[in-house]
């Protein structure tokens, strides 16, 4: 998909309650470019429920069911097929939930829908903490990162989770990585989705300048620097097929050009940022990348 279709087209009114240069607002809006208007939203508790505003008002203009933290899947399911019962199999189903409803609290629901080939499209919003109740550290955290909850004398102590892996391990129609500092990947993967049948994820990484600590005017700047160090990867699976990257910078950029770039990284010594390139560049290795 070329973006000059859908530049404008919208789905997202103005007076959203999102941070200036919230990422999770922008991925919203163009999400729903390409998703239209047959889509419902299913959200449980997240950073999104405030941006939608208050009730009985709401920052879209598709119908919106705001369900608890552990249920999006669940709930998504039922969802689609009700829908499905009324004759109306064209509507799109989407969880649009983020890291701690998704890597964390939602992790169950999720890989009951993915087991059984629900016909929903899960979207993970990632700015890699709970950030809507004061930057708490998730399982999505990258190693080193600060929050007000992350243990301190051992940064590295942690992994972020995998879910990429994870949800690919369930075989689902299609599972993918996005950032929309690269939107015509970002449409490309949302028309893919939006055209499967099955269970499909799109996990976004998502910037958000309070969490980490950036002005808001270099939201998008540090998503691209992530996908340039190599801290973030975008690829895709199709069921069926290997792993594919869809985007591979000409020369990755040093991990430490992407971390000394937000405030949540910036009490890393020299030793510790040498021990996330190495393992940045391990993981690049396993994507033959390196």
């Amino acid at each position: 998909m070329d973006f000059r279709d859908v530049k404008n087209i919208e789905y997202m009114n103005q007076g959203d309650y999102a941070c200036p240069g919230c990422g999770a607002g922008l991925s919203m809006r163009h999400a729903l470019k390409v998703l239209g208007e047959k889509t419902i939203i299913v959200m449980p508790a997240s950073c999104w429920s405030i941006i939608a505003g208050v009730f009985p008002t709401t920052a879209l203009q598709v119908p919106l069911m705001h369900v608890p933290f552990a249920t999006a899947a669940a709930v998504a399911s039922g969802v689609k097929n009700a829908y499905r019962k009324k004759g109306q199999d064209d509507v799109n189903v989407v969880c649009w939930a983020g890291d701690g409803g998704t890597f964390d609290i939602g992790l169950q629901a999720l890989s009951g829908a993915a087991e059984r080939k629900e016909d929903i499209i899960y979207v993970c919003y990632d700015n890699e903490a709970y950030m809507n109740t004061g930057i708490q550290r998730s399982s999505a955290t990258p190693p080193g990162a600060w929050t007000t909850t992350t243990p301190t004398g051992n940064p590295l102590i942690y992994e972020k989770k995998d879910m990429f892996n994870i949800v690919a391990s369930h075989n689902p129609a299609y599972v993918a990585t996005a950032t929309v500092a690269y939107p015509d990947d970002f449409y490309m993967k949302f028309e893919k989705a939006k055209n499967a049948k099955g269970f499909r994820f799109i996990h976004l990484l998502s910037a958000c300048p309070p969490g980490w600590r950036i002005d808001s005017k270099d939201s998008v700047k540090a998503m691209r620097l992530a996908v340039e160090s190599g801290m973030f990867v975008l690829m895709e699976k199709e069921q069926g097929k290997p792993i594919r990257v869809t985007y591979k910078p000409e020369r990755f950029i040093p991990v430490r050009e992407y971390l000394l770039f937000q405030g949540r990284y910036r009490h890393l010594d020299e030793n510790t940022i040498n021990e996330i390139q190495i393992r940045v560049n391990e993981r690049l290795k396993d994507l033959d990348l390196l």
